[in-house]
């Protein structure tokens, strides 16, 4: 028989033997000696993962373009002992940690992709515990974070019953879609993962347990074409945008949940003196709720078709008509775990246990809605310290007592792990 498969029914068949725990409190976790090295490893180690946080924001990794920090991440996952370390089809670094059981079976995952084009000067800034550089917080943290977990768990030998996979993630940000998290769950690890946690943001005590869905397309607008002045007449992609877009800012939006809608970009037209043979913008919906986020997304494709009915109209037959092509370039689905879930209630007595402040339920747009989506329960937690500017050029990170933040992580782990 092949060795892995061994391998597999005897821990399986060890875990039929193995009796079930009395949960502990985090006092009790928190009691143990290797625990208490571990909470102290990470504050004295802190220094040293900010330097890394600093120099993996130098690592340019622009969006569909992740490829050079990942691979430092695969160096370092390997460096901190981490098993079956290797990057997926879709770019993903994955790491291992067994435990005494095969499950439950964690992922604990930070994003290498920024919002920032290639080219964008990625040099990080000092100035007392702040640091400033484009992507620093969002998702430099998170890594950072992801890193110190790992070594506090590896130097002081934590032991845990289930088992965690770290992954180093591409495509959370923009147009990557989630591509990264959706490979995880629909081929690299499909029916593997129990629950999930991503490290994104930075407040320890804001638990986002909700997940904000969206639809993003690409809508052109194509038309024959033609001279500004010796064509004069002829239907305008750019009249049908503009009339399908005056009808899009008139969308009433549900209220039982909030619910956005957005024009982005647009452009289209080849010179001031020509009557453009194509124009286009790109439309961005979001809503945690997934009927409210339909019912405007039917609201918004019935607009654009409105505008291309109204510009045809306009013109005489034999001049040419507007066609329209609504190609989707995102979708991102809402989700929900449960407010009295396990891994919410864990993470919630991790931020009493170590008197963080009061915690805090929100929703918001992370690699946690596709598993929210598919009833894995998850959440997305910070990674310690204070961001600002996420995002923006002139993104910081303020990097006061952010070992906190990786605090946090541990004893949230190992709640979920006991």
């Amino acid at each position: 028989m092949n060795p892995a498969k061994l391998t597999v029914l005897a821990t399986l068949s060890a875990s039929l033997c193995l009796p079930a725990l009395a949960q502990k409190t985090p006092d009790q976790i928190l009691a143990d000696p290797s625990v208490r090295a571990a909470m102290a490893s990470i504050q004295a180690d802190e220094p040293h993962f900010i330097d890394e946080e600093a120099r993996l924001t130098e690592i340019a990794s622009p969006p569909f373009h992740e490829q050079t920090r990942a691979a430092e991440l695969k160096r370092l996952f390997l460096a901190a002992g981490l098993q079956n370390v290797r990057i997926d089809a879709t770019g993903n670094v994955l790491g291992d940690r067994p435990g005494q059981l095969l499950h439950p079976h964690l992922v604990i995952a930070a994003h290498l992709d920024t919002v920032f084009p290639a080219g964008t000067n990625v040099h990080v800034k000092r100035s007392g515990s702040t640091l400033s550089a484009p992507g620093i917080s969002d998702d430099g943290r998170g890594l950072a974070a992801l890193l110190a977990l790992i070594q506090a768990m590896q130097k002081n030998h934590i032991t845990t019953r289930g088992s965690i996979t770290f992954v180093a993630n591409v495509g959370e940000e923009g147009l990557g879609d989630s591509r990264g998290v959706k490979a995880l769950f629909n081929t690299t690890l499909k029916d593997d993962i129990d629950e999930f946690i991503s490290i994104d943001g930075t407040d320890p005590v804001e638990i986002t347990n909700g997940g904000v869905g969206s639809y993003r397309y690409r809508v052109t607008f194509t038309g024959p074409g033609g001279h500004s002045y010796g064509a004069f007449g002829l239907v305008n992609p750019a009249n049908a945008l503009g009339l399908a877009v005056a009808h899009i800012a008139h969308i009433q939006v549900p209220t039982q949940f909030k619910t956005t809608y957005n024009v982005g970009r647009i452009g289209g037209g080849t010179s001031v003196n020509s009557i453009p043979f194509e124009a286009w913008f790109e439309f961005d919906e979001r809503s945690p709720d997934q009927a409210s986020l339909d019912a405007v997304d039917a609201k918004f494709k019935a607009a654009v078709q409105q505008g291309v009915a109204e510009e045809n109209a306009l013109h005489h037959a034999g001049q040419g008509t507007i066609t329209v092509k609504l190609e989707v370039v995102g979708n991102r689905p809402p989700g929900h775990t449960a407010d009295d879930a396990p891994i919410v209630k864990a993470v919630q007595a991790s931020v009493a246990a170590l008197h963080l402040g009061t915690p805090h339920l929100d929703s918001s747009s992370t690699d946690a809605n596709v598993p929210m989506h598919l009833n894995i329960p998850a959440v997305t937690l910070g990674g310690g310290g204070v961001g600002t500017g996420a995002h923006a050029l002139t993104e910081s990170f303020d990097s006061t007592d952010s070992y906190k933040g990786v605090q946090n992580l541990l004893l949230t782990t190992l709640l979920l792990l006991q």
